[in-house]
């Protein structure tokens, strides 16, 4: 049988960011450059004050893009700020972030990286 190699992380937080479709590259960059790892991408339709603003009230299909990065809770103030910097939270109906604090999450990380966090 062969050994499983699985860390179980605790100290962990998900940073929950949703922006207008076609911006999450730099508010993926900007996570990257503030000490993530990665990010995972998906897409959706959301709802609110856009909606209404159609042509003679008619409803625009609002696309979104989701980006949701793991980051340890020693990283998530960093890594918050810069995503909402980048994807221009600040101006009303550009999106949403949030975090959500993980009990614990489950991966594959190579021993040379483990030894470097230990020590």
């Amino acid at each position: 049988m062969v050994q499983k190699e699985i860390t179980v992380l605790r100290d962990v937080a998900l940073i929950t960011c949703i922006v207008q479709r076609g911006l999450a590259e730099p508010v993926i960059n900007a996570a990257r450059e503030a000490g993530a790892q990665g990010a995972t991408v998906n897409f959706g339709k959301g709802t609110g004050i856009r909606e209404r603003l159609g042509l003679l009230g008619v409803a625009v299909e609002v696309e979104k893009e989701v980006i949701q990065i793991v980051v340890s809770t020693e990283q998530v103030d960093r890594v918050f700020e810069r995503m909402c910097i980048a994807g221009n939270l600040d101006t009303p109906g550009m999106g949403i972030a949030y975090v959500t604090r993980l009990e614990k999450a489950a991966t594959y990380i190579p021993p040379e990286v483990l030894a470097k966090v230990s020590s």
